[in-house]
Formats: structure tokens, C-alpha cells, sequence
């Protein structure tokens, strides 16, 4: 069957009309969940609900294979439509703690801080801050106080908290510090009441907390400040309980080592200077999400990456073993020995395990999404 010019135009425009439709479906959609925010917010559910959020799309990708159409398709859409409806749905919060007089952020004008503080106050509660300005009026600030937030740069953290020695007894005192040890037990040292470490697993540059994760490493009284979990739960956090010396172990693998690896690996690039848009047009998708992930960084505070990687004890030693497995395996190169670092490959892939193959999938996935927006071109 061929088809005329006249018919191209008209299925041309039977498309048109059906993206319009898609278009007026999702702005229908908007209001409904809008109003589910609003009731979620009236009764304190959380803005994330993952057992409901998997039950949809797996529904809806039943629905896609009897009409013959992509579940993987299907469930891209949906997981993306979903996140915006979450946004949608981050405007205000159910109070879990109303009885509280006073929330003091110390640190509230930074960029974390303000995240903090904008989702207390769209959550009704009473905030204020204390500046490196405002010690003077400390006391003042910090009467009442049943919870105060230090989130300073991670240089100040043990030196703030030594201030925060006369809280109220009853005052939570907690930090957002990317380190715990030291801050949990200066937390511990400076006040008798209910302390609590977090460490939030996210920039400032989040929209919301829905999916991101919080870690939790418990000090005192945890029963004292189980209303600020449940309103971390409710703003969409994923929580995740950790011993504060795990955490710190944990941390030199999750960030300490990636950060100066990419530190290392954009000052070479740097020191060398290839002509950086020639590697971007020349690099397959994965190649430029990996560039990506490189120069993201240093379109950031370098104080904040520093602090990070100074600040953590087990950073020297992890980052000199680190050292000798690259000299160890630039050993391989330099003597030919391919049969070795075949050996070694298939050694690691044992130990990632059926990881590595989920890492392949979930990984071809976001490809797919980065080449289709061109969004990791660098045009």
C-alpha cells in the first residue's frame, strides 16, 4: 500500500491531535494529583510511597503488553510523569510536632541550611536562624529551642556544637554534617539531652526529598525525636539507619574516593588540554555521562569537596591503596600481560555478582534517556 503525500499530512495530523490530547491528559493529571498532595498533606502520608508507586507500573506495563505496546516504554513515561507529579505535590507538609516553640538552623543562610529551613517552614513550623553573625544574641536565639540544626561547613561543625553547650534539656540537638563520628560525639560532649546525627545524601540543588536518602546514626533518646524522622519520612526521605563509624567507613568508598578520583581525573585532563568539545562530540552516550559526572564537579563549591575529602581520617590510607592497585594494574599495560588483566577483570566481576548485570540494564536505560535530549552533548 503506498501512501500519497496528501495521506502523510493527514496522519501527520491525527498525531498532532493525539499529542495534544497527551498534552491536556497530563495537565488533567496535574490537578488530580495536586489534590492528592493536598490531602496528603492534611493527614501527614508521605509524598512517597514506593509499594504504590511499584504497583502502578506494573499495572500499567500489563496494560502496555495487551495493546502491544513497549512496558519498557510505557514505564519510562510513567516514572517520569510521576517524579513531576511529586514536585507538584511538594508544597506544603503535615506538622508532626505542633507543640514545638522554636526550630534554630545554625547555618540556615547556607546552601543546605536553606533547604532545611524552606521544608520546616512549609511544614509550619517556627524558624530561625544563628549566623556567624549572631552569637552575641545566641542566648536569645536559642531560648525555647526544641530543636537546633547545626549545618555549617564541616571545618566549623566540632567548633559550633562546643558553643551549644546550654540548650534547653529537652532541645534536640542535631547535624547534617557528611561525617559523624566526631560530630556525633561533640554532639554528645557539648549537651545531656536528645542528639541525633544525619547526614542527607543530596546537594542543595534538590527540588525535594522525594527518593532521597537521609542517614540516620543515632546519639540519645532517640524516642525524643522520632516526630523529626516521621517528618523526614513525610517530605519523602528514605531513611537509612547507620552506626556513625560505619557511616564514616562507608562515606571514604561513597564519596571520599569518587570525589578525588574525578579531582584527578579532570586536573589531568587540564594539565594535558585535548580540545574538551572534540571528546564530547566524539564520545558515545556512556563516555559523556561519564565526562559529566567529571566536570559536574568543579561547577561546584571546591571548599565543600575539600572539607569532604581532608576531613575524614581513613582518607590518606584508603586513597594510597587506592594508589598502589592503580600502579598494580598500569603493571599489566606496561608488560603486555593481557592474560592477567583478564584474570583480574573476571575477578571483579565475580565479586560485583548479578550487580554488575543489573548495573548493565538500569545503566542502558538512563543511556537511552541522555542520547535522546542530547542533554550530555555540551551544545
Amino acid at each position: 500500500m503506498s501512501i500519497s503525500p496528501s495521506d502523510l499530512a493527514q496522519l501527520r495530523q491525527q498525531i498532532d491531535g493525539i499529542d495534544s490530547e497527551l498534552v491536556r491528559l497530563l495537565a488533567k493529571r496535574a490537578e488530580i494529583t495536586t489534590k492528592v498532595g493536598e490531602y496528603k498533606s492534611q493527614v501527614g502520608l508521605p509524598i512517597y510511597v514506593p509499594e504504590r508507586e511499584a504497583e502502578l507500573i506494573s499495572k500499567r506495563r500489563d496494560e502496555a503488553e495487551s495493546y502491544g505496546v513497549s512496558p519498557v516504554l510505557v514505564e519510562d513515561l510513567l516514572r517520569r510523569i510521576m517524579r513531576e507529579s511529586y514536585h507538584t505535590q511538594n508544597v506544603s507538609y503535615l506538622c508532626t510536632n505542633p507543640a514545638i516553640k522554636k526550630i534554630v538552623v545554625v547555618g540556615g543562610a547556607g546552601a543546605l541550611g536553606r533547604v532545611f529551613v524552606d521544608m520546616f517552614r512549609r511544614s509550619k513550623y517556627p524558624v530561625t536562624l544563628l549566623e556567624k553573625d549572631d552569637w552575641q544574641q545566641a542566648d536569645e536565639i536559642l531560648q525555647d529551642a526544641g530543636l537546633v540544626l547545626v549545618a555549617v561547613p564541616i571545618k566549623l561543625t566540632e567548633t559550633v556544637i562546643a558553643r551549644l553547650n546550654n540548650l534547653p534539656a529537652d532541645c534536640i540537638l542535631a547535624d547534617i554534617t557528611s561525617t559523624k563520628e566526631k560530630q556525633l560525639s561533640a554532639m554528645l560532649k557539648a549537651h545531656k539531652g536528645p542528639v541525633l546525627g544525619l547526614h542527607p545524601m543530596f546537594g542543595p540543588d534538590v527540588s525535594s526529598l522525594v527518593k532521597q536518602v537521609v542517614v540516620v546514626c543515632h546519639g540519645r533518646q532517640t524516642e525524643e525525636y522520632q516526630w523529626l524522622l516521621e517528618q523526614l519520612r513525610i517530605w519523602g526521605g528514605i531513611l537509612q539507619e547507620c552506626d556513625a563509624k560505619e557511616h564514616d567507613d562507608a562515606m571514604v568508598f561513597i564519596q571520599v574516593m569518587r570525589h578525588f578520583c574525578s579531582f584527578v581525573f579532570g586536573s589531568h585532563l587540564a594539565g594535558e588540554n585535548p580540545n574538551l568539545q572534540q571528546l564530547i562530540t566524539l564520545s558515545s552516550p556512556i563516555y559523556r555521562l561519564e565526562l559529566a559526572m567529571v566536570g559536574r564537579l568543579f561547577a561546584q563549591d571546591p571548599t565543600l569537596y575539600a572539607d569532604i575529602i581532608f576531613d575524614n581520617k581513613d582518607s590518606v590510607a584508603r586513597l594510597r591503596s587506592f594508589n598502589s592497585k592503580f600502579s598494580e594494574a598500569l603493571k599489566f599495560v606496561e608488560n603486555d600481560d593481557k592474560a592477567q588483566f583478564i584474570k583480574e577483570f573476571l575477578k571483579v566481576g565475580s565479586w560485583f555478582g548479578d550487580y554488575a548485570k543489573q548495573c548493565l540494564l538500569n545503566s542502558k536505560k538512563l543511556l537511552l534517556k541522555a542520547d535522546d535530549d542530547r542533554s550530555l552533548s555540551g551544545d
